[in-house]
């Protein structure tokens, strides 16, 4: 048993060293029916953050104070930034999928996808102001945006090295707007 086992090993080794090819996972998902559900999950969270920033988001927003409703207005657009290059991503590999677009047509389109919107994080002044509902959108989304990025890396290589941890990497704009309303806060 245990020299059959070695064998098998050496033979997978030998394999590999040959030219044999390694499978991807990600690349299988990508580019096979398996992919259905992750569309739908990205599209249906796209939709999902359409309607409850025309509806429910904006009737919350009105309730918040100065500095809640800056953060609001802020991780908002950061959020529809980041789902909207999501759902850029998916809508690609859909067209690889159904044979619209080669591979390497989609690989030179995803280029201009950018899957690195960061976000606020909970220890962001106003953060605990904001809406459950809207909190629950934005950690979604960061975790959708990572599955995604995680898989194009996979598939496509890593171009730039980005740090794993995007939702909590510091951002300028939020790091200024922070500044700004600390600043010009009214006591």
């Amino acid at each position: 048993m245990m020299n059959e086992l070695s064998n098998n090993i050496a033979n997978m080794a030998a394999n590999a060293g040959a030219g044999g090819k390694t499978v991807k996972l990600a690349e299988r998902r990508v580019f096979s029916q398996s992919f259905k559900p992750l569309y739908n999950e990205g599209m249906g969270l796209v939709e999902q953050a359409a309607e409850y920033l025309d509806g429910e988001g904006r009737v919350a927003a009105k309730k918040l104070s100065r500095l809640g409703a800056t953060l609001y207005a802020a991780e908002s657009m950061r959020l529809t930034t980041r789902l909207m290059q999501v759902a850029s991503w998916l809508l690609l590999q859909r067209a690889a999928n159904s044979g619209e677009m080669t591979r390497d047509q989609v690989a030179s389109e995803k280029a201009k996808v950018r899957l690195d919107t960061a976000s606020a994080h909970d220890d962001a002044a106003g953060w605990n102001e904001l809406p459950g509902s809207f909190i629950d959108l934005v950690q979604r989304s960061l975790r959708l945006q990572a599955l995604v990025r995680r898989m194009d890396e996979e598939v496509y290589g890593g171009g730039e090295s980005m740090s794993h941890d995007v939702g909590r990497r510091s951002n300028p704009v939020s790091d200024q707007i922070t500044l700004l309303n600390t600043a010009f806060a009214r006591g």
